[in-house]
């Protein structure tokens, strides 16, 4: 059966592509009537012509400009393309004729953006700041009560701090008592006492040394609450501590001097070392080395760095020195103002991984007053480092001679010397 319409044959298709055809190349597009709108119906399928053209029994094809007004659209008909409703024509649009242009990417607000992580960051900074303070704060030993302190002479200007370091061996195994050399006695006495004045023209660090010959004044148990009178006693320093704590020797140091002590510090053997070993070492320059096999010090002279065995070795020893106890005290400011000055550096503060190991050592080995606030202790760090760094005066207690192994106090120079941090003036005295 032949499926074209009459009068054609497959001949008629000239070169074929597909259906089997051996043609190379695609048949042509076919060309589609269209029927314009309201013209009458074409005629039935395969009638005679009107008007001739075309092929036989194909109705006439219209074409499609016909009815094309000139004006952008046709006569009854209006295919949408004149508007851009197809392809959302306009300014900006896309369609056939071209691409729709993307919109340019707004430029980053960096005004914005820096302000954000700057709050981002002073909030990170100022949470922080606040956690460390509680956590440090909560850490401080507040055991002495100086409100027991009885008779105490007015307070001066400025703020003095009375520095402790106990030959207490609390808590030590037996192992680190050999380690550091500290041997097994009972109780506790003072290694190591120091008053720092810490005022506005200038600081000031004064040793006392242990061997110091002082008068027992009246005083209040600190645990009994019982008054014992003045007798005249006179003793060594240390032996103040070593009778009721930390409460006598506060008011034994103000009645032999007249200085008003505003904060307590103490801290023993063991918490010394932790605190040297968790800052990492400090350095020091030795000017001449020694040996003391009491304290177990064996040091070279030159420049060094000490670790919290050797330190405390060093700021122990006094039999290796013909100035024995003055010698002592020496070394004792020289370094715990280089360790001072070892834990304020940016390199210890800015370090989270050694600035809490040392605070935590330093916290939980220090005794003080129940007055000390963090910012007090802060104040006397800082104030020891600028004592290393050249910008206070550090010193002895003048001593004019001594009386049965203890040293007398030179009288004058230390009431001169009082005065002086009393009113926070320029220290002018020497000590030895």
């Amino acid at each position: 059966m032949n499926e074209w319409p009459e009068g054609w044959s497959d001949g008629n298709r000239g070169n074929q592509y597909g259906r089997g055809s051996a043609g190379a190349q695609p048949e042509g597009a076919r060309v589609m009537r269209q029927v314009r709108r309201g013209e009458p119906s074409a005629p039935p399928y395969g009638a005679p012509q009107q008007g001739g053209g075309g092929y036989a029994g194909v109705p006439q094809q219209p074409s499609y400009n016909d009815g094309y007004d000139g004006g952008g659209g046709y006569d009854g008909f209006d295919s949408g393309y004149n508007t851009g409703q197809v392809y959302g024509g306009g300014p900006g649009g896309g369609g056939p004729s071209g691409t729709r242009e993307r919109e340019p990417r707004p430029a980053p607000n960096w005004r914005k953006r820096i302000k954000w992580t700057a709050i981002v960051v002073v909030s990170v900074l100022v949470v922080t700041s606040v956690a460390t303070y509680f956590w440090a704060d909560s850490k401080l030993h507040r055991d002495v009560d100086l409100s027991k302190v009885i008779d105490r002479p007015a307070a001066g200007k400025g703020t003095n701090y009375l520095i402790v370091g106990s030959d207490s061996r609390k808590g030590m195994s037996a192992d680190e008592k050999k380690k550091l050399h500290t041997g097994s006695a009972e109780g506790q006495r003072t290694d190591s006492m120091m008053i720092l004045h810490v005022g506005d023209n200038g600081d000031t660090l004064v040793s006392l040394p242990r061997d110091s010959n002082v008068v027992i004044p009246s005083y209040k148990g600190s645990t009994s609450g019982k008054v014992y009178p003045n007798t005249g006693r006179q003793t060594k320093l240390n032996a103040a501590y070593a009778e009721d704590g930390p409460t006598l020797l506060v008011r034994t140091v103000e009645y032999n001097t007249g200085l008003h002590i505003d904060h307590y510090v103490e801290i023993g053997f063991a918490g010394f070392a932790d605190i040297v070993d968790a800052v990492g070492g400090v350095t020091i320059t030795i000017d001449k080395g020694f040996k003391d096999s009491y304290s177990g010090a064996n040091f070279k002279a030159g420049k060094q760095t000490l670790n919290g065995e050797e330190a405390l070795a060093f700021v122990r020893t006094r039999h290796a020195f013909a100035a024995s106890d003055l010698q002592r005290t020496k070394n004792q400011q020289k370094f715990l103002a280089a360790l001072a000055h070892q834990v304020a550096t940016p390199s210890t503060i800015l370090n989270p991984f050694k600035l809490y190991p040392t605070l935590g050592a330093g916290l939980d080995s220090l005794t003080v007053d129940k007055d000390m606030s963090l910012w007090d202790l802060a104040s006397m760090f800082f104030a020891m480092k600028d004592v290393n760094g050249g910008n206070g005066t550090s010193m002895n207690m003048p001593v004019s001679g001594s009386t049965g192994g203890n040293l007398v106090w030179d009288k004058a120079k230390v009431k001169t010397l009082v005065d002086e941090l009393k009113n926070d003036q320029k220290v002018t005295v020497s000590g030895n």
